[in-house]
């Protein structure tokens, strides 16, 4: 007889056999067939709402890694709140306007740009913007995202461009719009203003100079002894083009400043620096002739080292030791300090430089050089007067454009900005920011000095493709139309035909009739050319979306996106909405980290280290993605490699193939008609549930505080070690030779199936694909797909701590025994651990009580044919860690049953199953 037919094996073999790349675009299908998202927003619509609001990615190229983590991260986040009880919706967006898209398409353009219309470029930005939001949605699609792709939000489209327009309106409502002309960075490839998330900082070299600006006044009573000698104020710049902008040399009241004599002649720095100073000008011989406050020399002036003007001498708390000589070279024109200081001193926003980077004609001796160009001839310039003092090349941190990747500079222009002290946006900012929960911690204090110390808020570009803003100018005055009540009639018409009317219509055609010039009463127009920020454009977003669709929820209970978005759309969204509404935009904040190679470098092209979403999918599929996402603390920088993938993949199998066992032996199980009660399940079966249950707690509050790694190395701890490697290693022997309808079996049956239907639901909002496969194979009725399932509930009432207590001594004796057994392996006492009789003998009292009430079952939790306790054991191990506790093992007694593969001496005691031990004969009886 064959008595392998006559063990409980599984009646078919589970299919789960993997093969990632072909089974998750099946599932996709099996999602998008039975309208699963649509189905899980209608059966959630009465639970409580969980918004969390999508940052938009920029419609251009394909999805990157660094997108994968992020919408990943945010499926995750959702699917866990759903089936922790809330209506989770998800509505993607996308940022269709911008630099990014226009410089593609004028790429792709060409010279047939220069005979098209700006609404004739903005319809192929549109259609250029249309084709990649299709192409990335089914790109995040591919990932196992859930969310309403059909109707996603879009900067672009009518509806939002009126709604942007009408937020633009409301700041000139609260009289937070102004237009000035102030120092920028500005990029002279792109030919547009930059927004401070769209400079990149980058090593560059510069030149480094010390220039003499001479004094040119009378020296202060204080100073009279030098009265005829030549005195000279020495300053120190990485940035020689801005010398022809000069108009002052700043010093520090509270600083202490040196006359230092060399070579004849008289040098003035702050006295700390002076021995540094010589050092890099490289004089030796020097001597200090005064000290003075240089409150004496406020107001005086020196001469322009190369032009026939006066460079003002000025005071300002931003002159640092930090660097330099305490003597600070001030072009108003060209940076945020110089602008500041010197508008308290009534100093010209002096810009030489046009929009391309070039001097104007006008500019002595540079007009129509490129500043690019310009350092080593105005270093020239310098030399030849006198002036430079030391020229070298310094390495340092450079602003360099997100898009082009070249220097930028800070340039003085006309633009328009929004106020951060009107109505008091900034301090008001930086109150409601201690109202959002950060998450990690340092997010707060990040964005918090990013605000306190940010310039106005400059929001005009000038380029085409984007939302226009909404200001018209008197044709006869010039005078600003900054009338809300205009601006909320264009935005009407945007609501109907989208921005492009701006570009196609004439000015008298989009205003209300009867308007006239506040200032001459004029009525003829001219629009504004320039177009809104496009971190304008996003971050009232909250306005387009949340507010808009009466599903979703204002403020937004989270906002997610990369750690570089606190000075990006996390900043933006604030200062629109607080200034708007006196209120954050979102309730709870957090932040990831980038993702670098497994090095920690970061990914480049040039360097061929960039790790691409697509050859991950096809390689190991979608689902490997999902689990690195989870089982990276994403709070730091995020490594991905293929060595780490590898690993990632063998710890997926691991949870895979434990899902494969339960399913194999739940074949023919009726959760209907074979579960057993609680109270008749066997003791081992409560513990794994028990067991079930710790897990359970732990993923859940993983989920909720948004630790994923945790539940990554939670779930494969349980299915590695107490489930393969204990319990359901232990289980095969009463799974496999116990009676089909036994209640051993079936009480194993219904712990496996309870503990495999409860993790199917914990991983679902990580390995979506995998628990939805496993959820097609449980036995008995349940929701359609597993993402319309919640997470189990436990009561906690059939816990029995004296039991989970009494099985963690076990375990820890099981774990000598196996000790013991490889040692017998090694020295050919046994080969297969049933093969072994395992001697013990206990001096601790309580210890062998315990052995002594499980005398009956420490053969099944050994793996083992027979265990025999001895008051004295003579030879064996004697435990370190369990102390008197004694091990012996030995080859078992008796044959080996040719059914259960157990010894026993009662084999061969059936004259009708001479090879089948007392146990299997009695099992073959009953059936």
């Amino acid at each position: 007889m064959d008595y392998k037919q006559t063990l409980n094996l599984p009646e078919t073999e589970f299919p789960m056999r993997g093969n990632l790349p072909r089974r998750e675009p099946e599932i996709l299908e099996q999602w998008q067939g039975m309208g699963l998202y649509e189905k899980m927003e209608e059966a959630g619509r009465k639970r409580p709402n969980f918004t969390l609001h999508d940052g938009p990615p920029y419609a251009n190229g394909h999805i990157h890694i660094g997108h994968a983590l992020n919408k990943i991260l945010k499926d995750i986040v959702l699917k866990s709140r759903r089936m922790q009880g809330y209506y989770a919706p998800y509505v993607p967006g996308w940022d269709c306007h911008g630099l990014p898209i226009e410089l593609m398409v004028d790429k792709q353009l060409g010279n047939k740009k220069r005979e098209m219309s700006k609404a004739e470029i903005r319809k192929e930005c549109r259609t250029y913007a249309d084709t990649w939001v299709k192409i990335q949605s089914a790109e995040f699609e591919r990932l196992g995202v859930l969310g309403e792709w059909n109707r996603p939000y879009l900067t672009m489209t009518h509806h939002y461009e009126a709604v942007t327009a009408r937020e633009l309106a409301r700041f000139v409502e609260r009289g937070g719009l102004f237009k000035g002309k102030k120092p920028i960075h500005w990029c002279s490839s792109c030919v547009t203003a930059l927004a401070e998330a769209e400079v990149e900082y980058a090593d560059h070299t510069s030149p480094s100079i010390y220039v003499k600006f001479a004094y040119a006044d009378e020296l202060p009573l204080e100073l009279a002894e030098l009265a005829g000698r030549e005195l000279s104020f020495v300053i120190w710049t990485t940035t020689p083009w801005t010398i022809p902008a000069n108009l002052a040399v700043c010093l520090n009241p509270a600083l202490s400043y040196a006359i230092v004599e060399a070579g004849g002649e008289l040098l003035v720095m702050a006295e700390d620096l002076v021995s540094s100073v010589m050092q890099q000008i490289g004089v030796e011989a020097y001597r200090v002739v005064r000290t003075f406050n240089a409150a004496i020399f406020e107001r005086k002036t020196c001469r322009h080292p190369l032009y026939d003007r006066a460079s003002l001498i000025i005071l300002g708390d931003h002159v640092t030791l930090e660097a330099g000589t305490g003597c600070v070279h001030i072009a108003p024109g060209h940076g945020q300090d110089d602008y500041v200081v010197g508008l308290a001193y009534g100093l010209e926003v002096y810009n030489p430089v046009d929009d391309y980077g070039r001097y104007y004609e006008n500019v002595e001796f540079f007009g129509g050089m490129k500043v690019s160009e310009a350092n080593a001839a105005v270093n020239a310039k310098l030399s030849e007067v006198g002036a430079l003092l030391q020229e070298s090349n310094i390495s340092h941190s450079y602003p360099h454009c997100w898009r082009c990747k070249k220097p930028i500079i800070f340039r003085a222009t006309e633009q328009w900005f929004i106020s951060m002290e009107a109505n008091g946006l900034r301090a008001k900012a930086l109150q409601h920011i201690n109202d959002v929960t950060w998450i990690p911690r340092w997010g707060r204090d990040r964005i918090y000095n990013m605000v306190e110390n940010r310039p106005d808020w400059c929001i005009s570009r000038q380029r085409s493709w984007g939302v226009p803003i909404t200001i018209f100018y008197c044709a006869k005055c010039g005078e600003a139309l900054e009338d809300s009540r205009v601006m909320h009639h264009v935005a009407d018409l945007f609501e109907q035909g989208g921005s492009d009317l701006w570009f196609e219509k004439e000015a008298r055609d989009l205003m209300p009739a009867g308007t006239v010039c506040a200032s001459c009463g004029h009525d003829d127009f001219i629009k504004e050319t320039d177009i809104l920020d496009v971190w304008f454009d996003s971050g009232v977003s909250h306005a387009a979306v949340l507010e808009n669709r009466d599903y979703l929820q204002w403020p937004a209970d989270l906002y997610l996106e990369g750690s570089d978005q606190h000075r990006g759309w996390f900043h933006s969204s604030l200062l629109a909405s607080v200034g708007t509404r006196e209120h954050t935009p979102y309730k709870a904040v957090l932040t990831h980290g980038f993702v670098v190679d497994g090095k920690g470098k970061k990914m480049s092209k040039s360097v061929g280290n960039v790790v691409a979403p697509e050859e991950v999918i096809k390689k190991y599929g979608a689902e490997i993605l999902r689990l690195w996402v989870a089982a990276q603390d994403y709070r730091d920088d995020v490594r991905i490699s293929d060595e780490i993938l590898q690993r990632l993949s063998d710890a997926y199998r691991r949870i895979r193939n434990t899902a494969r066992y339960m399913l194999g032996n739940l074949a023919g199980f009726d959760p209907s008609r074979d579960m057993v009660s609680d109270d008749q399940l066997l003791e081992l079966d409560r513990w794994a549930l028990a067991k079930l249950e710790d897990l359970a707690g732990k993923v859940e509050k993983a989920y909720e505080s948004y630790e994923f790694h945790i539940i990554y190395h939670a779930v494969h701890n349980f299915c590695s070690v107490e489930m393969s490697s204990f319990y359901l290693d232990v289980l095969k022997d009463r799974l496999y030779a116990s009676g089909a309808e036994s209640l051993e079996r079936r009480s194993a049956q219904t712990a496996m199936f309870r503990i495999l239907e409860c993790v199917t639901r914990l991983i679902a909002p990580v390995l979506s694909f995998t628990a939805e496969e496993i959820w097609g194979f449980l036995p008995g009725p349940r929701p359609e797909s597993v993402h319309l399932a919640d997470f189990v509930r436990f009561s906690g009432n059939s816990r029995d701590k004296l039991m989970e207590d009494r099985y963690d001594r076990l375990l820890a004796i099981r774990s000598e025994v196996s000790k013991a057994l490889e040692l017998a392996r090694n020295d050919k006492v046994v080969g297969h651990s049933l093969d072994a009789r395992v001697l013990l003998s206990s001096a601790d009292s309580g210890l062998h009580e315990l052995l002594n009430s499980y005398r009956q079952h420490l053969a099944a939790l050994f793996i083992v044919s027979q265990v025999e306790l001895l008051d004295d054991l003579q030879g064996g191990l004697q435990c370190e860690s369990l102390p008197g506790l004694g091990i012996r093992v030995e080859k078992a007694l008796g044959d080996k049953c040719e059914r259960c593969w157990n010894y026993s001496t009662t084999v061969g005691d059936s004259a009708e199953h001479p090879n089948l031990c007392q146990r299997c004969v009695e099992v073959l009886s009953r059936q």
